[in-house]
């Protein structure tokens, strides 16, 4: 087995390993990883050569991932709450003791309020195809419990790109360096899914045009032959543009979409309402640039278009996301290698975790996890009376965040935190749980920007009592009689059972090699070599299924609400964390970004301590004046803890948890709030010591 293949060699007296892995963590390119173990203990984290995407090279997150390994915030025993919530004051107790608190309450709620009085929730973490939607799916399956929507990210995207396409996979990485123009769309592949930037940039020294379209001056944009600072909810406005530019000007594939679309009549219609000078106006950009862009798109192959998440996150998502995607079918760019879009590639290996759970999904309702704090506040049918957390951090991570902790501070609720370290939501449970990271433990690792399959396992023992998610919800499932078999008991035991139930070749490569096979070409041609996974095999530019569910229809565009806020609030991914994982680890206050004409209009400079407010809540931070933002948005980072600002509020205090238009997801670039000065940078350089990490309540000490 793969786990055997270690390379090992004495130095010194000391026994040093460096082991092969992968990283599961939430970022398209799953890279391998090389990690160098000292006497038992992480002494660095590098990148591997066995993931040619990888090619040696990792991001500085995962390089400094023993930080939080042994951080001092790593939780290293179970513990029972022992004083007030919110207070993270716990017992520590065994295992047992722990186990038959939470076994026990999980009996009582169903026994008292029906299954569906339990909500699991998950999402994102370390988790792989082991680690999630094993053994605790069987759990909560079989205790009847709510179901849980996962949709705080790429929900828009995913239900268009299956729309559409039935979710094809899209052009590799290594592809891009054959494109002669490639479109970066709400995306920064910079902080997230770095690998592609040097393809992008081999492309360029080939002579490739770059075109960039993020409210922001990216450090892509600005390298981009056109950058195209779109305001935030405009993105359907400029490809409805291009659409139009494209059927108006007899430059639309008709050839093609006669052979294989659906629907591009009705597409030509809805995008006659959008000249270049109407979307220009709309999106706030130059409509000479935006029109030397269609010219570009029109004239140029192959052309690939990277279509990012940062486009969904916003009321009119899904149909920008859909607008987006329909392009190199309208243009014609596929059929050719380094033509077509980029998505998620995570479909392309048809796996699907019904293959091993093992356990019939129940009818039992189900909960949008955008919304858990309005779940959690108001009376449901049954209202919820135990959370069990593991593999997120929702008091920082949701929409709404202040309804949130109103709801997880309620004293009904009885909440179980499973997790590597205390986070914020650890912080409001009444047990609290040691997880295992992906250092400790064996999992699969899908990647969804390369087509790439790899082993995770365990480079050190566990650290503490900590335990791997499969042991956890097996033993609690032994204690409820619940358990059908033992092919979940232990974390070997349930990674044998999910390539098990995986295809024969691609199990044994994944075994023996550390990486699997892949069901599809590695470097797939759309058109080429791989199609639409629609019914009929044809891509539908207009799906019935998204106009209806789109509130005012598919390919429109919605204005601002009136009386909102003047500044648009954006809360972007950055190079600190990947979502909040790793949050802890901000030695300092995060500070709002705000383009200088903006800050000049309120009065604010440079260090400036800043309000930052919406009838929902508000935020205290200090101000950095940045150019790189579009005027009329401000930024905070994405994955922030509540330590990470001057009184315990994140960006998504201010967001609400209102659904995109497709798909249920979370609309976190759709905030509207205003600026104001708290105090002046001189006053806070003498004072700012009375602002420290914030209590429980969110207020400063």
């Amino acid at each position: 087995m793969y786990t055997d293949r270690m390379a090992g060699r004495e130095d010194e007296g000391r026994r040093r390993l460096t082991v092969e892995t992968a990283c599961p963590l939430d970022c398209p390119d799953t890279c391998s990883l090389a990690v160098e173990v000292e006497d038992g203990r992480i002494a660095s984290i590098d990148g591997s050569e066995r993931h040619d995407l990888t090619a040696g090279s990792i991001c500085g997150k995962v390089r400094r991932f023993g930080d939080r390994v042994y951080g001092e915030d790593r939780l290293l025993r179970a513990g029972l709450r022992n004083g007030p919530k919110g207070e993270a004051r716990f017992r520590h107790v065994s295992w047992d003791e722990a186990l038959d608190v939470v076994a026990g309450k999980l009996a009582e709620v169903r026994d008292r309020w029906g299954g569906e009085a339990i909500l699991p929730f998950s999402y994102g973490g370390s988790n792989g195809l082991v680690t999630q939607d094993t053994a605790d799916a069987r759990l909560f399956r079989r205790l009847g419990a709510s179901r849980l929507a996962r949709t705080v990210c790429a929900a828009p995207t995913g239900a268009a790109a299956g729309a559409l396409y039935g979710r094809m996979p899209g052009v590799a990485y290594q592809d891009y360096r054959h494109a002669r123009l490639i479109v970066v769309w709400g995306a920064n592949p910079a902080t997230s899914g770095m690998h592609l930037v040097p393809h992008v940039r081999a492309a360029q020294r080939d002579g490739a045009a770059l075109v960039v379209v993020d409210p922001r001056r990216t450090a892509l944009a600005r390298q981009a032959d056109i950058h195209l600072p779109v305001r935030p909810g405009a993105d359907v406005a400029v490809a409805l543009a291009l659409h139009r530019f494209l059927f108006e000007l007899g430059l639309a594939d008709e050839r093609f979409l006669a052979d294989h679309a659906t629907g591009a009549e009705l597409l030509r219609a809805r995008a006659a309402d959008w000249p270049i000078e109407r979307a220009a106006a709309v999106a706030e950009v130059d409509p000479e640039l935006l029109e030397r862009f269609a010219e570009l798109y029109a004239e140029t192959s192959p052309a690939v278009i990277r279509c990012g998440w940062g486009l969904e996150r916003n009321r009119n998502g899904g149909n920008a996301v859909a607008a987006v995607l329909a392009l190199p079918a309208v243009g014609g760019k596929f059929g050719v290698r380094g033509g077509g879009y980029s998505l998620s590639n995570s479909g392309a290996w048809n796996l699907s975790a019904e293959a091993w759970i093992g356990a019939d999904e129940p009818d039992t309702r189900v909960i949008n996890m955008n919304r858990l704090g309005r779940v959690l506040t108001e009376d449901g049918d049954p209202p919820v009376r135990m959370l069990f957390v593991y593999n997120a951090n929702p008091a920082v991570t949701l929409p709404d965040q202040n309804r949130v902790l109103r709801g997880l501070a309620r004293e009904d609720l009885f909440t179980v935190v499973s997790d590597q370290v205390l986070t914020d939501t650890a912080r409001w449970a009444d047990v609290v749980l040691p997880a295992t990271t992906f250092l400790e433990h064996y999992d699969i690792a899908r990647s969804y920007g390369a087509i790439n399959l790899q082993l995770v396992q365990p480079v050190i023992e566990p650290v503490g009592d900590s335990r791997p998610n499969v042991e956890l919800f097996a033993a609690l499932a032994g204690r409820l009689g619940v358990a059908a078999d033992g092919a979940f008991d232990t974390d070997p035991e349930a990674l044998m059972h999910v390539t098990g139930a995986m295809p024969a070749a691609l199990r044994d490569s994944l075994l023996q090699d550390g990486t699997a096979a892949t069901p599809v070409p590695a470097r797939p041609v759309q058109f080429g070599d791989v199609f639409p996974r629609t019914p009929d095999g044809r891509v539908d530019l207009f799906p019935a299924a998204l106009d209806e569910s789109a509130p005012d229809g598919l390919y429109t565009y919605r204005a601002d609400d009136a009386g909102a806020g003047p500044l648009i609030l954006l809360s972007p991914a950055s190079g600190k964390t990947i979502n909040s994982t790793l949050g802890e680890l901000r030695p300092r206050s995060a500070a709002l970004q705000i383009h200088p004409c903006d800050a000049a209009a309120r009065d604010l400079e440079n260090g400036d301590v800043a309000r930052v407010f919406n009838a929902l809540g508000e935020i205290q931070c200090p101000v950095a004046l940045n150019a790189d933002m579009k005027p009329g948005t401000v930024g905070l980072p994405k994955g922030l803890w509540r330590r990470s600002t001057l009184n315990g509020s994140t960006a998504n205090a201010l967001v609400s948890d209102a659904p995109t238009d497709i798909g249920g997801g979370a609309c976190f670039n759709d905030a509207r709030v205003d600026v104001t000065r708290v105090v002046t940078a001189a006053f806070g350089d003498r004072n700012i010591a009375i602002w420290t990490t914030p209590s429980a309540s969110g207020k400063p000490h």
